[in-house]
């Protein structure tokens, strides 16, 4: 066995270890991570949601067909402890979207903001279904047929301009159909343009038919790269992922596995941009998923020594920085929204170290087999 894959099955033990775990806080099957807020010191709480679970388990299937069959398997079985526990994350009424947490169900309270001291007993900050948490479970489990057509539908019953219009983005957006981030009929619209990325894999992955809302949702995506806006005003175009480098990721894995017509004409400015942003000095967590971007468009950035990367930049390294009145319908709170004062930043040691094998798999794919 090469010291590459010896690594790379390393590094899935570890992330094996990780969900193995069985406390009060993180059940077997979920991966642990934390939210925080620097600016609130002392602020660090476990915190039980799916997302993580499921954006490791996605990014572990993604190079899955790359690794020996032994780790093939290893992934197989991170993946199905997974999902075991996707049901508690269902929508309330038994529907098929889900939640970032764990949802009411007869004798079981809304688990939102768990393990802490004051957000959990307020019903505000209880968060509607979303798109991209409902995305991510659809594409680490099979869903059927029938749940994906439904899924189309209900994402079009959402969209802007099917009941209201998006007020929280630039003018010249405001009349697109595109898909919101957001499930629940008393909820604004938003336009996330990382969002929209994950719910378009999810779409271009199952082949499903395209239509005006999947459109309208390519053409936000093109324009934030155009104009430069997701370097200029990240929190606009994409509130859950509020850094240059998460929207050029997951822009650039979207058009890297799916090719789609709509995105074609940003791909040399997307390529320059990952290098600029190479050239500006980026912590080294950021530098990674950048290249890896490069990497899968086709491109040679520098190297990374993966095995040097300081166990503390793994350990906290934030991926989700999320605003916690996003989701308000009040326009005071949205304008709030964007404050560090009231953004979390959560981190999960297994979705890094995850990224790390992502990036060693593209780096070097002829060593895999």
């Amino acid at each position: 066995m090469s010291d590459r894959i010896a690594f790379i099955e390393q590094l899935l033990h570890r992330i094996s270890a990780l969900q193995s775990e069985n406390s009060v806080f993180f059940p077997s099957g979920l991966l642990p991570s934390y939210r925080s807020n620097p600016l609130l010191a002392g602020y660090h709480r476990p915190d039980t949601n799916v997302f993580f679970t499921a954006i490791t388990v996605f990014t572990l299937q993604q190079i899955r067909a790359r690794l020996p069959v032994a780790l093939q398997e290893k992934v197989d079985k991170i993946s199905q402890s997974a999902m075991l526990h996707y049901p508690d994350f269902q929508n309330k009424d038994g529907l098929k979207t889900y939640n970032f947490y764990k949802t009411p169900k007869p004798g079981r309270s809304s688990g939102h903001f768990p393990n802490g001291r004051f957000l959990h007993r307020i019903e505000h900050f209880r968060l509607p279904d979303d798109a991209d948490d409902t995305a991510m479970i659809y594409l680490t489990s099979q869903p059927s047929r029938e749940d994906l057509f439904w899924l189309k539908h209900k994402l079009a019953q959402h969209a802007n301009l099917a009941t209201r219009q998006v007020e929280d983005s630039y003018p010249e957006y405001i009349n697109l159909r595109a898909y919101s981030t957001w499930f629940g009929k008393n909820m604004p619209v938003e336009f996330d343009a990382s969002v929209l990325c994950n719910l378009l894999f999810c779409i271009f992955h199952y082949n499903l038919p395209l239509d005006e809302h999947d459109f309208d949702s390519l053409t936000f995506i093109r324009s934030v790269v155009e104009t430069g806006r997701y370097f200029r005003e990240p929190f606009r175009c994409s509130h859950s992922y509020p850094r240059t480098v998460l929207i050029f990721y997951h822009i650039a894995g979207l058009l890297a596995a799916f090719r789609p017509e709509p995105l074609e004409p940003i791909r040399p400015q997307l390529i320059r941009d990952g290098f600029r942003l190479l050239e500006s000095g980026l912590p080294v967590m950021d530098q990674l998923i950048v290249s890896t971007s490069l990497l899968q468009l086709g491109e040679k950035p520098p190297r990374i020594a993966v095995n040097r990367i300081p166990e503390s930049e793994i350990r906290t390294y934030s991926f989700f920085i999320a605003g916690m009145l996003t989701a308000s319908q009040n326009p005071l709170l949205n304008r709030m929204a964007q404050s560090r004062l009231v953004r979390m930043d959560w981190t999960c040691e297994a979705h890094s170290l995850a990224l790390l094998l992502e990036y060693l798999v593209y780096s070097e794919p002829e060593t895999m087999s």
